[in-house]
Formats: C-alpha cells, sequence, structure tokens
C-alpha cells in the first residue's frame, strides 16, 4: 500500500519518525529515535509480563474508561448499547465478530446512516478461527471485548474526523492511562477484509498489540486501480475509522499476569485448580512459567524449551493441565453469551457452532477429572459479568436446563459412536489404509458428533480389534468452525437473479397497491415491459412470492385486445420491480391492462401469515425468549413456523401455546404495519425485528401486534386486527432437525374445516366401535388391552404349530449324502421366523434351507450346522437361491437371508440351492 497513505499530520507533528523494523520489514511510527524493531511479537518479547504497562484497573474500569473517554472528547461520540454476539441483522455471518461488523452491511455501505455519528461502542464478540490457541498462547480468546469509536465519512458530505485525529486520540486515551508514550508503536499494516480493505495502523506498546486503527475506505472491483494481496481494489462512496482496543488486553497489561487468562478469569481458575487436584504451575514452577509467558508471542514451544534449558516433553507436561483449565475458563465466558442472546445448540448455524464449543468443554473437563457441571462455570461467569450484563442473568434458569440436556445427548453420542468408529476402522484396514483421513474425521465429527480424540482413543484400544493410525491436525476445531461460520448462499440462483436484474434495472420501482389498498381485488395499470414471459407494469395488486408467504394468481385483461386474458400464475420482486409471470402470450409495452387476483387465495394467505406471527409470539412466551424464527410457509390451507428450541414440544406445551394464540385473536389485537427508519427501528424494538429474515433499505416495513407484543420486519399481507385471523388450531408439532421445532397450524376457516375433520375421525372411530364419543379413549383402551392378549395367544398357538411341523420337518428330512437337510416353501412365512426356525434346526444338526412364499416377494433363510461350515457356506446358499429369484442375499457362513420378486420361480429356485447342497457334499465325500 501507497506509503502516502500513512503521512499522517499528527505523528509528524508529535515528534514520531518513521521507521523500518530490522527484523520483519514493516514500518512503523515511533517516538523513540533509538528503537530498531516494530514492537511487536514476535520481533519484541512480552515485556510487561511481571511489569505491567499502567496502574492496575478491572475490567469495568478500562471500559467506562474508555467510553468516558470519547464521550467526553472534543467530537462527543454517543454511547451505544452492545448488539448480541448472534448477528441477528447479517445473513452472511452467524456470530458478531467486530464492533463495526454491528453496521455492516447496510451503513457501511452508505445505504443506511449510522444509528449516530461518531460513536463509541464496547461489544462482545465471539472467533472460533483460533480455537486450538486458545489457553496454549496466553493471548489468545474466542470470547472478548472489541472497544471501538467509529466515524463515518461520506465523499463529498462533511468530515466527522479521519486518520488526524483517530490517532490524536489513540495516542490520548493511553496518555491518559498512564502508558509511558515512548515505549509505544504504530505499526503499518494494510488491513482487508468482507470485501473491503484500507490502511491500518497497530497500536503496540511492549510487545503487546492493545489495538487496531483501520481506516476502511476501499471495496473489490474488478477493475479497481489499487492491488492489495492480488485483488483489485477502487474507492468506496465511505471512508470510515474501525477501530479495536482489546480490552482484555488492556486489563492484562495493568495486572501483568503470566496470561490474558490470569487476568480475566482468577476465580474461574482457581475453582477449577482446587477441583482438578493438581497445583497451578505459578505455585511449582514460577520461574518457567514467568519466563514461557513472556517469550511466548516471540518463539515457538521447542525453542522456548532449549531456551530454559529443559526438555519439551517436561514443559508439555507443566505447561499443559493450566493451557486446558485456561481453555475451559474462556469457553465458559463464550457459552455464558452465547446461549444467554439466544443460541439453542443445534447441527446447524450458530447452533453447531454452540456446540461444537460446548462439547470441547465436556472433553475437557472429562481430560482433567473436574467433577463441577459445566452449568455451574458458566455460571460463576455469569456472576462475574452481571454488574456490566445484567440482561445475563434473566437466562440463567435456561442456560442450567439445556448445557446438562446437551451432556446427556453428548454421552449419548459417545456410547453410540464406539461402534460406527469401529465399523469404520475395520473397513480401512481390510483396505490396507493405515490411516484415517481427515475428510473422514470432519465427517465423524459433522454427521455423528465424534470428537477426533475419541475416534482415536477407540482405534487405540486393544480390545477393538483395530490396528488404524489417527493423526489430529492441531488446528482441526478451527478447521470445523471456519467451515460452519458463514451463510452459504445458494450459487445456481444467483446468475439467473442477476441476468433479471441487468434487464430491469432501467424500469422505475413497482407501485405496491397490495399495501395501500389490502382489501382491494381489481385494479388498473399500464405495462412498462414484458421480460422472460412475465409482466411489469408500473402498479399492482399482486403480492410477490416472499417471507415464506405464496405469490398471488389471478389474470390480466387487455381491454384494447377484445378482452384478451392473461393468466397470472407467479408474480416475483426483483430489486423493487414486480414480474407477473404469465402462462402464455404476450403484451405490448403501454398496453392497459385489469388486473383481478383470486381473493381467497389472498385471504387465506394473509390470515395465515397473521397467525404466523401470533403463533411465534404465543410460543415465545410459553417456551422461553431464546425462540427464534428459522422458516416458515403460509398457504391456503395450513401454515408452518419453525423455531429454535433444544427439546420436543410437549403436548402440554402445544396445549398453552394454542390457548394463548387463541386468547390473542379473542382480544382483537389491532394489527400495524407502517414504513419506518431501520436505525430508530432496531433501537426501539430490538433486533428481534429480524425474526423473519434481514430485508435491505433505509426503512423497512415493520408489523406490530397490539402493544407490541410481537414486532417484526415483514413485507407480507396481514389482517388488521388479531379478530380477523379467526381460530387457530395446531395440527401438529415435530423436531424437524436437532434443535430446531416445527409447528403446523390452520387458522381462519381453514381452521374450523380441520377441526371438523378431527371431529369426524373421532364420530366415525366411535361408530366402528359402537361406543358414545366420550367412552371412546376407555373403549380403546380395553380394545387395545384385549388385541395385545389375542396376540401373545396367536404367538403362542403358532409357536405349538411350528414345534409340530418342525418335528414333521424332523422326520421326513432329506438324505444328501449323510447330512439330513430340511428344504421347505412356508407360505405367508416372514424373515425373522424364518430365521428363528433356521437357527434352532441347525442346532440339531440339520442344513435348512427355507423359502417364505409372499404375494409378491420371496424370502430365502438359510443356516449350516457347525460341523459342515468349512464345506458348505450358508451365504453362498442362500445367493444361489435368490439369483434364481431375481434378487439377491447374503450373511454369515452359519446363517444367512436373502429375497426375490420371481415367485413363480420358487420350486425352482429350491432345486437349485438343493444341487448346490448335494454338490458341496459330494467334493466333502471325493475328499
Amino acid at each position: 500500500m501507497d506509503s502516502e497513505e500513512y503521512n499522517i499530520e499528527y505523528l509528524k507533528e508529535n515528534g514520531f519518525t518513521r521507521k523500518k523494523c530490522e527484523r520483519c520489514g514493516s514500518h512503523f511510527w515511533t517516538r523513540d529515535h533509538d528503537r530498531k524493531t516494530c514492537g511487536d511479537a514476535p520481533c519484541e518479547f512480552y515485556s510487561f509480563i511481571g511489569n505491567p504497562i499502567f496502574k492496575e484497573r478491572s475490567a469495568d474500569e478500562i471500559r467506562e474508561s474508555f467510553l468516558s473517554f470519547f464521550e467526553h472528547c472534543p467530537h462527543k461520540h454517543t454511547r451505544m448499547k452492545r448488539y448480541p454476539v448472534v448477528a441477528r441483522w447479517r445473513d452472511d455471518i452467524y456470530l458478531n465478530i467486530a464492533s463495526i461488523a454491528n453496521f455492516q452491511p447496510f451503513v457501511t455501505s452508505g445505504k443506511v446512516p449510522p444509528p449516530a455519528n461518531p460513536l463509541v461502542i464496547s461489544q462482545p464478540c465471539i472467533r472460533l478461527e483460533d480455537l486450538e490457541s486458545i489457553g496454549k498462547t496466553g493471548r489468545h480468546l474466542t470470547a472478548f471485548e472489541m472497544m471501538g469509536h467509529h466515524a463515518f465519512n461520506k465523499r463529498g458530505g462533511e468530515e466527522i474526523y479521519w486518520k488526524n485525529d483517530t490517532v490524536k486520540y489513540c495516542d490520548g486515551f493511553l496518555r491518559h492511562l498512564g502508558v509511558d508514550m515512548d515505549s509505544v508503536t504504530y505499526k503499518e499494516a494494510p488491513w482487508v477484509g468482507g470485501g473491503n480493505a484500507g490502511p491500518c495502523l497497530e497500536v503496540i506498546t511492549n510487545g503487546l498489540e492493545l489495538a487496531t486503527l483501520v481506516f476502511m475506505d476501499l471495496e473489490l472491483s474488478p477493475q479497481g486501480e489499487i492491488s492489495i494481496n492480488g485483488q483489485r481494489y477502487t474507492k468506496m462512496d465511505t471512508y470510515i475509522v474501525d477501530t479495536g482496543y482489546g480490552l482484555e488486553r488492556f486489563v492484562w497489561a495493568s495486572k501483568g499476569t503470566p496470561t490474558v487468562y490470569d487476568a480475566m478469569f482468577p476465580d474461574v481458575i482457581k475453582e477449577l485448580v482446587n477441583a482438578s487436584g493438581f497445583e497451578h504451575p505459578l505455585e511449582t514452577h514460577p520461574a518457567i512459567i514467568i519466563q514461557n509467558a513472556r517469550l511466548s508471542g516471540a518463539m515457538k514451544r521447542e525453542e522456548i524449551a532449549n531456551k530454559l534449558g529443559i526438555s519439551l516433553k517436561n514443559l508439555k507436561n507443566i505447561l499443559e493441565p493450566i493451557e486446558t483449565i485456561y481453555a475451559i475458563a474462556d469457553h465458559t465466558k463464550c457459552l455464558a453469551f452465547m446461549l444467554a442472546d439466544g443460541v439453542v445448540p443445534s447441527n446447524a448455524k450458530e447452533g453447531y457452532l454452540a456446540r461444537l464449543v460446548l462439547r470441547r468443554v465436556f472433553r475437557m473437563l472429562k481430560s482433567m477429572g473436574i467433577g463441577i457441571p459445566l452449568e455451574d462455570i458458566v455460571l460463576m461467569q455469569i456472576e462475574t459479568l452481571r454488574k456490566s450484563f445484567p440482561e445475563l442473568e434473566k437466562s440463567v434458569d435456561r442456560i442450567v436446563e439445556l448445557v446438562s440436556l446437551e451432556h446427556r445427548r453428548y454421552d449419548e453420542t459417545l456410547l453410540k459412536g464406539e461402534r460406527i468408529i469401529r465399523q469404520m476402522a475395520r473397513g480401512y484396514k481390510r483396505k490396507e489404509e493405515q490411516k484415517i483421513p481427515l475428510d473422514m474425521l470432519i465427517n465423524l465429527y459433522d454427521t455423528h458428533g465424534l470428537p477426533p480424540e475419541f475416534v482415536k482413543e477407540v482405534v487405540s484400544n486393544q480390545e477393538a480389534g483395530v490396528d488404524v493410525e489417527v493423526d489430529i491436525p492441531e488446528n482441526f476445531y478451527s478447521l470445523v468452525a471456519s467451515m460452519h461460520s458463514e451463510e452459504r448462499k445458494g450459487e445456481m440462483e444467483q446468475p439467473i437473479v442477476e441476468k433479471i436484474e441487468e434487464k430491469t434495472k432501467s424500469i422505475p420501482a413497482t407501485q405496491k397497491l397490495y399495501y395501500e389498498k389490502p382489501s382491494a381485488v381489481d385494479f388498473e395499470a399500464t405495462v412498462l415491459d414484458f421480460v422472460d414471459g412475465s409482466v411489469i407494469l408500473d402498479k399492482t395488486l399482486f403480492f410477490p412470492e416472499g417471507g415464506g408467504q405464496p405469490a398471488d394468481t389471478g389474470s390480466l385483461t387487455l381491454k384494447e385486445e377484445n378482452n384478451r386474458t392473461l393468466k397470472v400464475i407467479d408474480v416475483q420482486e426483483v430489486e423493487g420491480v414486480i414480474l407477473h409471470k404469465i402462462e402464455n402470450g404476450g403484451v405490448s409495452k403501454g398496453a392497459v391492462v385489469s388486473g383481478h387476483i383470486d381473493a381467497a387465495r389472498r385471504i387465506a394467505h394473509t390470515k395465515h401469515h397473521s397467525a404466523t406471527h401470533v403463533v411465534v409470539c404465543a410460543a415465545r412466551e410459553v417456551l422461553g425468549g431464546h425462540i427464534w424464527q428459522a422458516g416458515a410457509q403460509k398457504g391456503e390451507k395450513r401454515a408452518r413456523i419453525d423455531i429454535t428450541h433444544f427439546k420436543r414440544i410437549s403436548d402440554a406445551e402445544r396445549r398453552e401455546i394454542e390457548m394463548l394464540a387463541n386468547r390473542i385473536v379473542m382480544e382483537d389485537k389491532e394489527i400495524k404495519a407502517s414504513f419506518e427508519d431501520r436505525n430508530e427501528a432496531e433501537q426501539k424494538y430490538g433486533f428481534r425485528i429480524y425474526q423473519g429474515g434481514v430485508p435491505p433499505g433505509k426503512r423497512i416495513r415493520i408489523v406490530r401486534i397490539g402493544e407490541d407484543e410481537d414486532v417484526q420486519a415483514c413485507a407480507g399481507t396481514h389482517c388488521s386486527k388479531t379478530g380477523e385471523i379467526g381460530p387457530i388450531k395446531i395440527l401438529r408439532t415435530e423436531r424437524i432437525q436437532d434443535g430446531i421445532e416445527r409447528i403446523e397450524y390452520s387458522a381462519g376457516e381453514a381452521a374450523v374445516k380441520e377441526i371438523q375433520l378431527l371431529e369426524e375421525l373421532i364420530r366415525k372411530s366411535a361408530s366402528v366401535l359402537r361406543v358414545p364419543v366420550h367412552k371412546l379413549p376407555s373403549a380403546v383402551e380395553r380394545f387395545f388391552e384385549e388385541w395385545k392378549q389375542l396376540r401373545k395367544e396367536n404367538e403362542r398357538l403358532r409357536a405349538e404349530i411350528a414345534e409340530q411341523r418342525i418335528g414333521l420337518w424332523k422326520e421326513h428330512a432329506r438324505d444328501i449324502r449323510g447330512v439330513s437337510v430340511i428344504a421347505e416353501v412356508l407360505p405367508g412365512a416372514d424373515t425373522k421366523e424364518m430365521m428363528k426356525i433356521a437357527s434352532q434346526l441347525s442346532k440339531d444338526d440339520f442344513l435348512t434351507i427355507l423359502i417364505g412364499k409372499r404375494e409378491k416377494h420371496a424370502s430365502v433363510v438359510s443356516s449350516v450346522p457347525v460341523y459342515l461350515r468349512n464345506e458348505v457356506n450358508a451365504s453362498a446358499l442362500v445367493k444361489r437361491v435368490c439369483e434364481v429369484l431375481g434378487g439377491s442375499g447374503g450373511g454369515k457362513a452359519e446363517i444367512a437371508q436373502g429375497g426375490g420378486t420371481k415367485i413363480e420361480k420358487v420350486k425352482e429356485a429350491m432345486e437349485a440351492g438343493i444341487t448346490l447342497v448335494d454338490d458341496l457334499i459330494s467334493k466333502k465325500v471325493q475328499k
């Protein structure tokens, strides 16, 4: 990047000199004219360990100092409340990874103004890309607070402030804390991320990077004039001050402890050390721990061991237990924020990432022999954080239940997993492969939830009988987390959308009459264009598909063409332009059409859409505040909503949700829909407005029920009052995937019809059993008990008949070269029954071939007594018989099964089996 980007007046005017680091070659700015290195690790050791950079301060004190400093500086930044750690306002990432992420993509792109300008915030963030480093480096964290001050400038507009003031404020804040300013360096390091780039200064002192000052002013562009790391960039319309000050780094610098974990989690670490039964190495090996901490940013572990004069093995033995405890302390803070902010562990999206962290901690606790339940450690973290984040305490009961449930599921997963791992390992051994590949380890973790360490334990167990290597990459969990950290878009649809956008970009946005006249069904409009079989009008009543609501259908009539009618079969919206897909024919630009929508279809969709909001509201009230919409679909007869929840919805909860939803309907609450400023809506209602997705634009349509019982950003059609929805009947609930529950329901007339269908079903059932409806449950129970008794009696009689039949078979068994063979065709017999008979007969030294003949399929079972198994193989017999039947089969040498569909060849198949037996036995005799 051009050095002119760092030609900052403040640096030159305040005694800074630009130098080149003798070790890494980076350019940096310093007041110390004798300095030869940039000051960053690994060019410099952590010299603050045991020698704090400034007066000790707690996390709360550092945070308040930062926020107050920028509130009262000349630009008077507005203090912002934290955003959730779940990026609900984003459709590209799952977790909040930086304070600037709060304002992407709409604010940073200039499409939406910032909520305040300038602003200051201390934002809890979660990053999982360095999982393998947590606990080991002394500085890496999964959960951290990024303190940031931001200024959003627009080219051609009034500049808030830019590079000069940013560096001036940073210098001022460090001086305010008491940092020796001669020790501070500003290292030049171009920043790239999320499609943007810009010059950046890393703020370093005593080997520790405390902050980064990013001047974001570039965006990716194939024809861009600026090249960074092989990518082309061009100047943005906006230019943004994006700073990140690491709160935990500042606390660490003020305490000078060996690691950031000792600075941030002293009480939790003490509890964990006591529970593990081992001594903290600060007590047993203080010199080694402190030296390791100072060198860890600059040297590899092997180099540190050599410098300390001990073996690498001994160094690991000293460090690894406490590093595991450090990681547990870090991960439990991460979980406190994730779970309190509504993440439900699952196998997808942010739920996958939460489960990944949970299961890492379960494993670590077990490896350290720590018996404290994980939920209790998470609660310790919440207790520590409650002063600054009191909202975390509201979720304590749910977190306890959820973590306990996840532990049980994890134990069950491991129990089931042993068999899967052994079977897989034997497969690799048969193929003479010595090592389980990485992609299989990832698959075992992704598909079955089996950690690679557990896989290694199972295959290393001598009793498992497999000898396959398992090499676990150090970055395994970071690799898996990176695969699940971003939303993956549908790649096939994008070119189609871009093609349509290109054709419609010059056409003005369609006037949406369905908002202005929600009860109208007829309208007149002018044709603006005809694109790929779709009519574009200047205005329309037709609702385009979106938000789980299907498109309206209906017709367009051309009066000037003898009332020629075009059937509208689909409606879509692309960048504000609405396209009406017609069944056949075409239409000319400028033509005037009369539109008519299918009113019954629209009304049904409208009621089901409003009912969806009501059901989600009721579910949140009954199940908890963590409920989040994961998908929805509205139809004419029924609708469904998918919600995040960590366990099955019980019958009692289902009835309670249904009752509450109908109460909301009967209270006839007002449903208000209006367009509001995005920032104002977020601040007024919170990020729950994005339940149904994240709409673009500066102004978004907000739908509110009653006194804001439910508020969502929603483009769908809605009733004006909840009473218009009519009754809501929940038809069923089901788990569609781990952590996601589906509620299916009907509303209005559709609900009445569903209730009537259920009543008719009950009436017919009562009629069949010839009992009054109110006695149906007891009658069904009585009949069921009688049926069970009859089934037992039936099984007893069948067993008796089978015994008699087996006795006859034994008496009339075929003698083939001295071998007793029972070959029988059994009409109606099933495989399970025949397997039982064959197994019994083989114990009595009979060779069996049994064929169960049914209407369209024949089942085959064969068994071979022990003394014949070297000459006759049951699997080979079954395969031969099944060949004739047009099927296949297999099994073990002693017993096998199969089948086929050519039932007309049953006799021929039996003869083929007997012939094979004769051939095999004759070979034995010849020997």
